[in-house]
C-alpha cells in the first residue's frame, strides 16, 4: 500500500508540474521591459516623457481623450524609446483633457 501512495503522490506531483504555466516555472523569469512614463497636463495640452532603463526597445504612443463631445480625441505618432532613453510624446485638445495614457508594445 505504501508504494501505491507513492506512485500516486510522484504522478500527480509529475502531472502538476508539467501542466503548470510557462511563467510559473521556477528559475524561469520574463524580461523585464516597458519604459516608465510620466504624464502631465496643462490646460489643454498633454505632455509625457518615456524612460526606458532596459534593453528591449519598448514603442509608446499618447492616447488623449478629450473632455467636450466635439473635440477629437487622439492616438499619437508612436516613438521608439531605445535601450536607456527617454522620449517627449507631446498632443492636445481644443478644450479640456478628460484623459491621458500612454501604452506600450515590443519592437
Amino acid at each position: 500500500m505504501c508504494l501505491y501512495r507513492f506512485l500516486a503522490s510522484l504522478t500527480a506531483a509529475v502531472a502538476l508540474a508539467l501542466c503548470a504555466p510557462y511563467e510559473a516555472l521556477p528559475g524561469e523569469r520574463p524580461d523585464p521591459f516597458g519604459a516608465e512614463c510620466r504624464t502631465s497636463v496643462d490646460g489643454s495640452h498633454v505632455v509625457a516623457h518615456c524612460h526606458n532603463p532596459y534593453v528591449a526597445i519598448d514603442r509608446v504612443t499618447l492616447h488623449i481623450e478629450c473632455e467636450r463631445w466635439w473635440d477629437l480625441d487622439t492616438d499619437g505618432t508612436p516613438a521608439d524609446a531605445e535601450p536607456a532613453m527617454t522620449v517627449r510624446l507631446a498632443g492636445r485638445c481644443w478644450k479640456e483633457v478628460r484623459a491621458a495614457w500612454v501604452s506600450h508594445r515590443k519592437v
